[in-house]
């Protein structure tokens, strides 16, 4: 899955997001709204992971979802 579909359905990635990185907040979860970036700098933050790592994790993430 793309980060388009994902914006698309991102109530549902919410949930998804949530399962994959426990340690993020509900608050950062609502600051991200949808936004790709956002959401590698909330890792990197919460986890301690370095920007290559958070991208490898998210990119992972991203194809491994079922929808």
């Amino acid at each position: 899955m793309n980060w388009e579909q994902i914006e698309g359905k991102w109530d549902q990635a919410k949930g998804k997001i949530k399962e994959q990185w426990g340690k993020l907040t509900d608050d950062d979860i609502a600051q991200i709204n949808g936004k790709r970036d956002q959401l590698a700098g909330r890792i990197r933050e919460r986890y301690g992971y370095t920007k290559e790592r958070a991208e490898d994790e998210m990119k992972a993430w991203e194809n491994d979802s079922r929808w």
